[in-house]
């Protein structure tokens, strides 16, 4: 995927992502990529290992630029949340905390009922090699727990924010249509298709394809059923038609020889 050529400036109320203990400079340039994605942009790092700013994490941030150059650095958790309402922190790990967890698409509904309360929100990560601690997850409210296969579910620092910030942005947002793109194309008119299906009706006859007559009432509306549910462009219509043309004019060859 390509730089970005201008991103869309995120909303202020969309929830501040926390990174703890970040060990890589490269996770958090591509944790910021993440966000920027998904329309998140603020962030804030808690202790990361390396020096700060980064320039590991401005080459992996591919154009996320103004998300690192607003993040702030804090010296521990509990005052990197502390304006902040609600928090979710993911993990993966079973704890001794009593805690109420959720599945990111049903956190993400949950964050945005806060937001619309207006109530501040946090994601907070915990670093690569162990995730977050016992003390780390005091802070949360819920805890995200991603649903992932049981033999191995670990996931790299910026695909678990792409994921949690992915079903942020889903559930605030206006979700397109699935739609049919014929580019050029325009879309076959019944007439067309039924002149089709038609024709490849009387050679199937000709052929012997229908060889029990009791079935063929049905094989033809299931074919029918086919190509009317197929949204073919006329272009396509064409091309069946040309298919059938060879096979037809093959088998009369063969049948001249």
């Amino acid at each position: 995927m390509g730089r970005p050529s201008k991103a869309s400036r995120p909303s202020a109320a969309a929830p501040v992502v926390i990174l703890v203990r970040p060990q890589l400079g490269e996770n958090i340039g591509m944790a910021a990529r993440a966000m920027l994605n998904c329309g998140l942009g603020e962030l804030r790092l808690v202790a990361p290992r390396d020096e700060w700013p980064n320039v590991r994490a401005e080459r992996a941030a591919s154009g996320a630029d103004e998300v690192l150059k607003g993040a702030r650095v804090f010296d521990d958790v509990a005052s990197a949340v502390a304006d902040l309402h609600r928090i979710y922190a993911t993990s993966a790990r079973s704890r001794e905390l009593t805690q109420r967890i959720a599945p990111p698409r049903e956190a993400a509904e949950d964050m945005a009922r806060a937001v619309k309360a207006k109530q501040r929100v946090g994601l907070m990560f915990g670093p690569e090699r162990a995730g977050l601690e016992n003390d780390d997850l005091a802070h949360a409210d819920t805890v995200i727990t991603i649903p992932l296969n049981p033999a191995f579910s670990s996931l790299n620092l910026a695909q678990a924010v792409l994921l949690v910030a992915y079903e942020w942005s889903q559930a605030v947002g206006e979700i397109a249509p699935t739609r049919l793109v014929t580019n050029e194309a325009v879309i076959a008119s019944k007439a067309e298709v039924e002149e089709f299906v038609q024709r490849l009706e009387a050679e199937l006859d000709e052929a012997g394809f229908f060889k029990v007559p009791e079935k063929r009432p049905r094989m033809m509306q299931n074919i029918r059923a086919l190509f009317s549910r197929a949204e073919a462009t006329d272009q396509e219509i064409r091309t069946l038609h040309g298919i059938v043309s060879e096979l037809i004019g093959k088998r009369r060859r063969k049948t001249q020889r």
